[in-house]
């Protein structure tokens, strides 16, 4: 049994080395995204899929009708304006910072005075009509990621991942904690839990650190697994020619008492690393997506804010005088300006686990609902939903299965005269009406970079080897995690048994 584990994990360490160097280097810049956002790649010396072609790849969040002749468009391309027949682009970024994961918008907002806001990934910008430029505006929260932007009697509304803010000078905000909803369990998503374990993020910036120091552990173990297993094919080769190998001999003497030593030391660390890892991707996600535990006491998670990381969008209607939020929960709804619990819709639009990106009230009691499951009208009262896209009637599945649908909706617009388009991740811009076609994307945006944190991305989510194995890269995470669990233990069993001494007195 022992040389079974010591060969296979010689071998399978050898197969794997390319993989968990990467899965390891893209794990450290995920867990920093502000530290690298400044930093872009040319799209040209990647895979073909990451090209722009018909505004996909999230390139699209919405567009804004700021007067009669100028609209501006906006997503993960950042803003560009242009006229009612979107035949003309003009770059309209003047005053974001560097890098283009700087610029990518989550929303656009104009409200009752006219003052134009957006909000990114890094905070709250005010456009400064004088300068021509976008000026940021301060706002009293550490996670300074904007999710949505909307008015209330003269108040600009600003939802963050886990608060609401309200400012009428846009200098003074008042910070809200929503109340929770009703029938509250004090629980969270399995999916969202094993989330914050894997990220670190459950022990705040000290855990990210933690676990930035597991993947430099993972690098260590994979390095002087290699150069031991190159340094005795080297050894043998000079024994053959009667030559010496001391310095190569002594090398490997510290190559594997360090493998070892690091490795059992930090065992358990690397195994729930790997563990919760294999989990946040399909198809093991299906297994947890609705799962729900128990908030794990002393960390992140274990606050007093019901919401931390759940707020996604925020509609006030004035008609029935009701706040509606979306969250990853669900849809709920105030009716008294937070002053109770949120109420809980009976009958839940359908919405990928990633969240909603796109939510408009239509008419009295209805929503459009846009995520990667899909675009629907949703009827809040009656439960009633329709495929906003193919205007067929919503069934909701008895089996789970991906959780995402034909259509990964990224946004829409109105604004384009001709129909109405919806904007999706993997087929870009569709037409409402089939036979009109959506403007074609423009050289100098589709020539926008991609950040080096979405590259990394594409690595740790092992999507960036989908343009040679097609849809089956979604096996590479749960296959690399079995095979890193077999070495992570064949390896402590080897050690244990043939290389440990055992202790004397």
């Amino acid at each position: 049994m022992i040389n079974f584990f010591k060969k296979y994990h010689k071998w399978l360490g050898i197969v794997i080395t390319i993989f968990l160097l990467l899965f390891s280097i893209s794990g450290i810049i995920l867990n920093h995204r502000e530290l690298f956002s400044g930093i872009d790649v040319n799209r040209k010396l990647l895979p073909k899929e990451y090209d722009y072609k018909n505004w996909n790849n999230a390139a699209v969040k919405g567009t804004l009708k700021i007067d009669n002749n100028n609209i501006l468009i906006y997503g993960n391309i950042g803003i560009w304006k242009t006229d009612s027949t979107f035949s003309k682009f003009t770059d309209f970024n003047s005053g974001f910072p560097k890098g283009i994961d700087n610029r990518k918008i989550c929303k656009l907002f104009k409200n009752s005075q006219g003052h134009l806001f957006a909000g990114t990934f890094f905070g709250l910008f005010r456009y400064n009509l004088k300068e021509h430029n976008w000026n940021k505006i301060i706002i009293p929260t550490h996670n300074q990621r904007i999710t949505d932007i909307s008015e209330k009697d003269g108040s600009l509304l600003v939802l963050t991942r886990s608060f609401l803010l309200e400012t009428k000078d846009y200098k003074n905000f008042e910070v809200i904690t929503l109340p929770q909803p009703e029938n509250y369990d004090n629980k969270i998503g399995l999916f969202k839990t094993l989330w914050v374990i894997h990220s670190g993020e459950i022990y705040g910036e000290i855990g990210k650190l933690l676990v930035d120091f597991i993947g430099l552990i993972f690098m260590f173990l994979t390095i002087t697994g290699l150069i031991f297993f190159i340094n005795k094919i080297r050894i043998k080769k000079r024994k053959k020619k009667q030559k010496g190998a001391t310095s190569l001999k002594i090398t490997n003497k510290w190559n594997l008492k360090w493998h070892n030593k690091i490795g059992w030391i930090t065992i358990i660390f690397l195994i729930i690393t790997t563990i919760t890892g294999m989990f946040l991707r399909p198809p093991l996600l299906v297994s947890i997506a609705n799962s729900k535990v128990g908030k794990i006491p002393y960390t992140e998670l274990d606050g007093p804010n019901p919401w931390f990381d759940k707020l996604r969008k925020i509609i006030y209607d004035k008609e029935k005088e009701r706040f509606i939020i979306a969250t990853l929960d669900g849809v709920y709804y105030s009716d008294d300006e937070f002053k109770s619990e949120l109420k809980e819709y009976k009958i839940q639009p359908p919405a990928s686990v990633m969240g909603i990106n796109v939510f408009h009230k239509i008419e009295t009691n209805k929503y459009l609902v846009g995520s990667f499951e899909g675009l629907f009208e949703w009827q809040a009262e009656t439960g009633k939903t329709i495929d906003h896209i193919t205007k067929e009637i919503y069934v909701k599945p008895e089996i789970k299965g991906p959780p995402i649908g034909k259509y990964l909706v990224t946004g829409m617009s109105n604004d384009f005269k001709k129909t109405e388009i919806y904007f999706t991740y993997n087929l870009g811009a569709i037409s409402k009406k089939k036979d009109i076609k959506f403007i074609k994307m423009p050289q100098k945006i589709k020539n926008q970079p991609i950040s080096l944190w979405n590259i990394a991305l594409e690595i740790h989510t092992a999507r960036i080897y989908s343009f040679a194995i097609g849809q089956f890269y979604i096996l590479i995470v749960p296959i690399s995690g079995i095979i890193i669990l077999f070495i992570l233990i064949s390896g402590f069993v080897v050690w244990y048994k043939k290389y440990r001494k055992p202790n004397t007195k």
